[in-house]
């Protein structure tokens, strides 16, 4: 009877029984990509590289001068038929411009590529494997660091140019000599990345379930170093950029190649500067710049959508969390408030 009695007294001070409205079906979740937040400063930097990208491979299409043919004398001044004018050999400004930039674009992927690929292999066995091997391998990697790069360059550049195989004269050879000697950095922070992840709960289930060595660190220690690489892969490319200009400006770039660097070479060396002939360098100069504006500008704006904590919500998406937050402060208020009224 005490049952039944407090019973129906709890129903007859909460009310009548109505039945709930069917509850809306919950929205889809949105894919991982959705939730990145990409700012206005990565689609700046997306334009830029955009640019230069079109200007390097799509506008020797349709530009009616080739880089290699002489259409004026020494230094003409820009004109409607030649845009930026003539260089020290005659050739078009432009024309050579967009090959010299194909070619800068090439080189730093090739040793870009070539130098995040040595520093997360070693970079990753040395901070999962850990112990002797880690140590030989920072060994090595702490003396290639303490060499001064622009030197190892120069004297691999040299060599290089000296030798028979026109392989290791081009393009491709001196983004293999950039690509080697630029990994040290990378290999140094990788491996502290991957100490840290070594020691996750995922890794003890992965070596449980039977995984061999191999496959943890590609399946289970790589995914979580994804957003960290791909912003080392950028700033590669913009230091292999640079590396292969000032090589190149220096007359040890490849031999019978365009590139922005050996455009101001030969402006240098033909008194461009003296003599006012500013479409000879300033052109190579503002592109080699908006390269690496670009590339430094996309790094720093990856940095805000691969970590939570400096994301820069949308002013939709702030104004949407702030009108729930205000809704869910309102509901708690009115539940309050019922309780009250009822101990009342």
């Amino acid at each position: 009877m005490t049952n039944i009695s407090s019973s129906a007294a709890s129903a007859e001070i909460e009310g009548p029984i109505v039945p709930q409205a069917p509850q809306a079906p919950e929205p889809k979740a949105k894919p991982a990509w959705r939730s990145l937040n990409f700012g206005p400063r990565m689609w700046v930097a997306l334009g830029m590289i955009l640019f230069v990208v079109v200007l390097a491979f799509i506008g020797p299409l349709f530009y009616p001068y080739a880089p290699d043919q002489k259409v004026g004398g020494l230094y003409d001044a820009p004109s409607a038929e030649h845009i930026l004018g003539t260089d020290n050999f005659g050739y078009d400004v432009l024309a050579v411009l967009m090959a010299s930039t194909r070619n800068s674009l090439i080189n730093g992927l090739l040793a870009g590529t070539l130098a995040v690929l040595i520093g997360v292999l070693i970079g990753v066995v040395a901070g999962y494997v850990g112990g002797w091997l880690e140590e030989a391998l920072m060994g090595i990697t702490n003396i290639v660091l303490a060499i001064p790069a622009i030197v190892i360059l120069i004297l691999i550049s040299m060599s290089l140019q000296s030798t028979d195989i026109p392989f290791l004269k081009g393009i491709v050879g001196l983004a293999l000599v950039i690509g080697i000697t630029s990994w040290p950095w990378t290999a140094r922070a990788v491996r502290a990345q991957a100490s840290s992840v070594a020691t996750r709960e995922h890794i003890d289930v992965a070596k449980l379930s039977g995984a061999r060595t191999p496959g943890i660190m590609v399946f289970d220690v790589l995914p979580y170093l994804a957003s960290y690489i791909v912003m080392a892969w950028v700033l590669q490319l913009a230091s292999a950029i640079l590396a292969e200009s000032t090589l190149s400006m220096l007359g040890l770039g490849p031999s019978g190649t365009n590139s922005l660097g050996m455009q101001l070479h030969w402006a240098l060396a033909f008194q461009a500067v003296a003599v006012g002939a500013y479409w000879a360098f300033l052109p190579p100069t503002i592109v080699l710049t908006l390269i690496s504006f670009a590339l430094l500008y996309l790094q720093s704006s990856l940095d805000e959508v691969f970590n939570p904590r400096l994301r820069r919500g949308k002013k939709k998406d702030l104004a949407r969390a702030a009108a729930r937050r205000a809704e869910a402060a309102r509901k708690l208020a009115e539940q309050i408030e019922g309780r009250q009224e009822v101990t009342a």
